[in-house]
This record gives structure tokens, sequence and C-alpha cells, in this order.
């Protein structure tokens, strides 16, 4: 096998056991530490700190310790999340979600370098184009990590399903589910027995392993990066400093396009912190039980995965515009639904079709909303993700942040108003382009976007 193929296969199981774990984790928290808030509140803090992270420790870290290590460095920050899980409470669960945010950035930074420079590596020795090779590398990845979504759900749910004991709900428990929930513990409503401590142990203990699996994965098998192109890039180029770089990123902002494109960014963490902060907890555990979480969102992640790579191919023919307003559609349907909808144990299909919807809505705002940065900012890229992981991670941080403090029909009408005025900025963006390049629509031009990187998995 060639080495830089195998090095990318290498990250791609380590990041699949990494956020097997993690995206399992992060869905059950609103459910599995919802006295107080605990577990929507940590969440919060954890995209917190990413904010942070991403300003700051990305370009050090790498600069000080290369890819490699930078990567298993930052997975164990992953690991350390799910031990403050075992024994879940105010001190152990918020500083390992401190731990684990300022972990975040680093980790897909120091991916995206490697796939980047191996990509150019083996272009330049092939004699092929980099920029082919480096889109193929991160399509192997991303085939590989999407499912990471599917198999941590799985395991939860498998688990989960040993302590499904049904138990008679009443009518007067289920008015507590759903968009006019009645701000209590709506685990205690469940149709289900909760899980038992062994439970819970047991799965921790097996997403603890999957953690240490990919950080042993990372370290024994991938190897040091080294190219002409890295060496080159060290000793041309100085490294950001701390302020440097946060400046970069605020001066970004001068761009009114990126000011006009801040609404549409923070709705991604948005409509993805309501799906798994809320919708798992008011709808999915309080009526059905919280085995059948990792089941719905099994059903999100599938959807998720196959749309993005559609989506991605037939953007080309069909234009972003008419991405944009087919997800615009479907979310802005979903809500309104969620809005008017009594979830019964009976309706068990309608509790899939909704996180089906919305998985195929969020392919859309991850791909295409990833691309637009790409080519609308082509001579800035740092600054420009910068600002694209800065102002999802504050959509998330607002979503769990205000999450136990409000009703759900609040909250869904928050997103609705989000989602509207994040259209039509984005609305502006494309008639600015359009008057500015008169006869080349913004769908149509050459794209030039590099790597992509869908973040918001964390």
């Amino acid at each position: 096998m060639e080495r830089n193929l195998k090095n990318v296969l290498v990250i791609s199981f380590g990041f699949l056991l990494l956020f097997t774990a993690y995206g399992g984790l992060q869905n059950l928290q609103s459910s599995l530490h919802s006295e107080e808030g605990l577990g929507v509140v940590s969440l919060s803090v954890l995209y917190a700190a990413l904010i942070l992270s991403s300003m700051f420790l990305p370009p050090i870290l790498i600069k000080k310790l290369g890819c490699k290590w930078t990567i298993a460095g930052s997975m164990c920050c992953y690991i350390a999340f799910s031990l403050g899980n075992f024994y879940a409470s105010w001190y152990t669960l918020i500083p390992t979600s401190v731990i684990l945010g300022l972990g975040g950035a680093p980790l897909w930074s120091a991916k995206c370098t490697y796939l980047t420079i191996a990509g150019n590596s083996y272009a330049v020795k092939a004699e092929k184009n980099g920029k082919d090779i480096i889109n193929q590398y991160f399509g192997v990845f991303f085939l590989i990590f999407q499912s990471s979504g599917i198999w941590g759900n799985l395991i939860s749910s498998l688990i989960f399903s040993q302590a499904s004991t049904k138990v008679e709900i009443s009518e007067e428990n289920l008015a507590c589910c759903g968009a006019y929930d009645c701000m209590t513990d709506t685990t205690n409503t469940t149709g289900s027995a909760d899980p038992s401590n062994s439970l819970i142990y047991t799965l921790l203990g097996l997403y603890t392993a999957s953690g240490v699996l990919a950080v042993l994965l990372i370290v024994v098998f991938l190897d040091e990066i080294k190219s002409d192109q890295a060496e080159t890039e060290k000793d041309t180029l100085e490294t950001p400093s701390f302020w440097s770089t946060f400046l970069a990123t605020f001066q970004h902002l001068k761009d009114k396009r990126q000011c006009l494109l801040i609404p549409l960014t923070m709705y991604s963490g948005f409509e993805q912190g309501f799906l798994s902060g809320d919708y798992t907890k008011t709808y999915v555990t309080c009526v059905l039980g919280i085995h059948y979480v990792g089941y719905v969102m099994i059903c999100f992640s599938a959807v998720n995965s196959l749309c993005s790579l559609l989506f991605g191919k037939i953007s080309q023919f069909t234009g972003r515009r008419l991405l944009f307003a087919l997800a615009t559609v479907t979310n802005t349907t979903c809500i309104i639904a969620l809005l008017l909808w009594r979830p019964h144990p009976k309706q068990l299909a309608v509790f899939f079709i909704f996180p089906a919807l919305w998985g195929l809505a969020d392919a859309i705002w991850q791909t295409q909303t990833n691309g637009l940065y790409g080519i609308l900012f082509e001579k800035h890229k740092e600054a420009a993700f910068a600002n694209y992981r800065l102002w999802e991670s504050l959509g998330f941080v607002i979503a769990f942040g205000y999450s136990t403090k409000l009703q759900v029909y609040i909250k869904l009408y928050i997103l609705l108003s989000v989602l509207v005025l994040s259209v039509v900025m984005y609305g502006v963006v494309e008639y600015l382009e359009a008057k500015s390049s008169p006869g080349t629509p913004i769908a149509t031009k050459k794209e030039n976007v590099g790597p992509l990187t869908q973040e918001t998995h964390m």
C-alpha cells in the first residue's frame, strides 16, 4: 500500500474510533445529566472553550509538537471528557468539557494540515495535480469518519435497550413532552425505565476504550509528516503569534460579506444544538425512552452522510442557491411541524422522520456554507474559516446555554427567526456578488476551496 494512503487510513480510522465515542456521548448529555441542566451546560462550556482554542492554539501546537503528536494529544482531551462522565458533577464535567474544547481545534487543524501536506507530497512524486490528490484524501477521510455517528449511537441504543422495561405513560405526563414542555426533568416521564448505573458505566467504558484505541492507532501507526513543503514553511514563515492570529480573524470582519454570513454560520450551530440537545430530550427520551436516542440519531447521521456526498456532487449542476432554498424549506417545515406536533408513543415513525429531514437540510448547510466560504474568501481562507469556526461555535454556545432556561416552543421560534435572517443576509451576499461580477454567478465561479472540514462534529 502506498505510504501516504496508509497514513490517511490511519487518521481516518483514528477519528472514527474517537468520534464513535464522542458523538454518541454528546447526543446523550441532555438526557443522562438533566439535573439542573448539567449536560447541556457542559456542552455550552465545551463550545465556548473551542472558540478560544480556535483563536490561539492550532498554529502553536502544530509547530511545537508536529501534526502527529498534536493529533494524539488532542485525542487525549476527548478521553478526559469520557472519564468526566463516569462521575458526572459540576466539578468533573465542566473542567473536562473545557479540556475537550481546548483540544478540539488543534485536532482538526492538525488533521487538515497532515492530509494537505501528504496529498501535495504524493502529487509531486506522481506528477499529478495536488488539489486533486488532496480532495481524494479528504474524500476517503470523510467516507470513513462520517460513519462514526452510526456506530456510536448504535452502541448506546443496544446497551440502554437492556433496561427498556415498558412503563405506562399517562396523558398528563405526555403533555410535558414536545414543544410545550413543562420545564421539568422530562426523563422522569419516560416510557421506559431509566438505565442503571451499571449500564451507564458499561457504555462509558466502551466509549473510553474506543478513545484509547484511537490514540494508540495514531501513536503506533501514523508516520511523522516529512516533506519539503513542511520544511520550507518552517524556514520561511514565522509562526503567527497569539495576537496576530486573533487580530487576523477579526480584521476579516471588515469584509461586509463575512459580516452578512454571520447569521447563516451561527444558524448551523443553532440547528445542530437543537437536534442533539432539545429534540433528543423533550421529544425522544421523554416519550420513548433514552434507548431510542441512538436509533433516532443514527437516522440523522445516515441521511446526513449520504446527502453530503449527493449534494457535493450535484451542486455543480443545480447551483448553490437552489440547494440553500431546499434546506430552508425543509428546516422551516420541520420547525412548524414540531410546534404543532404532540408526540405520542404510537407515532413511532414520526420520531425518525424529523431527524431524517433535519439530516438532509444539515448536509446542505455544511457542504454549501463551507464551499461558499472557500469561494468568497479564496485569498484569506485561514481567517475566513477561523470566523466560520468562531461563529458556528458561538451558535452552539447560545443554543446549549439557553436550553434549560426556555420552553422548547420559544427555542423553535428563535430557530425560525435566525433561519429567516440567515437566508435574507445570504441573499444580500448573492446580490452583491452578482453585482460585482456580472454574468458570473457565484454558484458557477471556479471553485478552489481546498480541503473542507466538518468541524461541527468537533
